[in-house]
């Protein structure tokens, strides 16, 4: 992709939510991610509601240069909602027969095709589809930037991998610096208000028995712009007499 992608996941299932179930993806992609020197934009846990998931991709998609990750919901029961969503927010809301689709499920199932695993294969008009490594059962993306997948990691894992090979085939160096300083916050904010927005930066305070802690993260894909901005951190600490220690970057 030629412009910096912004990354999101989708994750849904009202088993998450009431905690029937653990979400296994956010970590996932959050790691397989940063090993190609990106991260996540934003990331969605969502009941099962058609309206909701409608509104939801209608969002991520309306973003700068989104790439969605979406987990669950592409099956053949009731309560899976995404394909018929996915053709309401980005196409003209219609599920026409996937035929190579349906001939996977039908090669996969014979007879058990029918009546009801066959719908997976009505998916949005212009879907292609993504293999899936555990049953064949297939997944499908929209514009090489919107990727359906189900809610299983053994089977979606694999696809993100894939893709993600194909989107990012270089890693991209990440240069990050970090320190904890003996202060609150607000000795710094003056500084916060001068970083460049190609600058990644996070303040992190915490409250000890002994008083005040602040953890200042710097990070951008230009290594210059790193330092120099890290250095305003450390240069404002030492005029303030401000003791702080560097933790080693990640």
């Amino acid at each position: 992709m030629q412009k910096t992608p912004q990354f999101f996941t989708l994750i849904i299932g009202t088993e998450i939510l009431n905690r029937r179930r653990t979400d296994k993806h956010f970590d996932f992609v959050t790691q397989t991610l940063a090993k190609k020197g990106h991260k996540l934009t934003g990331s969605f846990i969502i009941e099962d509601d058609p309206a909701l998931i409608v509104q939801t991709i209608k969002f991520i998609a309306s973003q700068p240069n989104p790439v969605l990750f979406s987990f669950g919901g592409i099956g053949s029961t009731p309560d899976d909602h995404t394909r018929k969503c996915a053709a309401i927010a980005l196409r003209d809301g219609k599920t026409p027969i996937h035929k190579e689709a349906k001939e996977i499920i039908e090669k996969q199932l014979g007879e058990r095709a029918y009546p009801h695993p066959v719908k997976m294969a009505e998916l949005p008009k212009g879907a292609k589809l993504l293999d899936n490594p555990v049953n064949n059962m297939p997944a499908f993306s929209l514009d090489e930037r919107f990727y359906f997948m189900p809610g299983f990691p053994e089977m979606s894992h694999p696809m993100v991998r894939e893709i993600l090979e194909k989107l990012i085939p270089n890693k991209k160096t990440y240069y990050r610096h970090t320190l904890t300083a003996l202060c609150k916050e607000n000795e710094l904010i003056e500084v916060m208000e001068k970083m460049p927005k190609e600058v990644e930066f996070s303040s992190l305070p915490k409250l000890y028995n002994d008083g005040w802690r602040v953890s200042i993260s710097v990070a951008s894909h230009d290594k210059k712009l790193s330092e120099d901005t890290f250095q305003m951190y450390i240069d404002t600490l030492k005029e303030k007499e401000i003791y702080y220690s560097l933790q080693d970057e990640a």
